[in-house]
């Protein structure tokens, strides 16, 4: 078996050079993760490429809810993907689906083609897919090198079930990699269950905010700032080496 591999999402500059001093082996950078995961901006995008080592996918999402996409927004992640080749992204991470729940093969397929030689991984869509064992064939057809799942449920060990059976029926055909509410606790257990050897987890925390004026109401923003605490980075990085 290849050797396990940690992916962190970062949402800055900030959080993807702590994911990388924590020991992650690839970060996924994306904007929005209290919405699942946006795409990055260009300019965080570039200023995270210059200070990595490690490799570097983005996320390719326009918008949070669900993953059927117009001819608008399919056109956005185009241009989007178009930025991640100009400053060397290593990878991709993308998806759709039709409203039926099954892969939108044909905008699938115009993605995959615009990424031209970066790795790509299909997203979390397979969790909201009518038939996530169908949409992992989808994934293999259209020459995805991976799936992040949680097992169609909320976490990846509530999902262990289908993350097991993903595992199994890949093979050596497309990485499976769990992901969602991992944690340096439940993360060696969670690659025994499954068997298998990519992960990825956010290993977030909020920071307190810098302001020191305090308004007399918040108005719906947040007190502080959600980044990568490389600490915990460096505590699941020492489980999964562990196992």
């Amino acid at each position: 078996m290849s050797q396990a591999l940690l992916e962190i999402a970062a949402n800055s500059v900030a959080s993807a050079v702590a994911a990388q001093d924590g020991g992650a082996d690839r970060v996924e950078l994306c904007s929005g993760l209290e919405l699942g995961g946006l795409t990055p901006s260009p300019g965080v995008l570039a200023l995270v490429r210059e200070r990595l080592r490690i490799p570097l996918y983005a996320l390719i999402r326009p918008r949070g809810g669900d993953f059927v996409y117009t001819d608008e927004e399919t056109e956005t992640m185009l241009l989007d993907i178009e930025a991640c080749l100009a400053v060397g992204c290593d990878g991709v991470v993308l998806g759709a689906l039709d409203a039926e729940g099954n892969v939108d093969l044909p905008r699938c397929r115009a993605l995959v083609s615009a990424a031209k030689h970066l790795g790509v991984t299909f997203h979390r869509a397979i969790d909201v897919s009518r038939d996530p064992l169908q949409t992992l064939e989808d994934a293999i057809g259209l020459g995805c090198e991976r799936v992040l799942s949680s097992g169609a449920q909320p976490g990846a060990p509530q999902g262990v079930g289908l993350l097991r059976d993903l595992v199994q029926r890949a093979g050596e055909r497309i990485v499976v990699m769990p992901g969602a509410g991992i944690n340096a606790g439940n993360l060696a257990a969670l690659r025994a269950a499954t068997g298998a050897r990519e992960f990825h987890a956010s290993a977030k925390r909020t920071l307190p905010s810098a302001m020191r004026h305090a308004a007399d109401a918040r108005l719906g923003m947040s007190d502080g700032e959600t980044r990568t605490d490389s600490e915990e980075v460096r505590r699941l990085a020492a489980a999964l080496r562990s196992g």
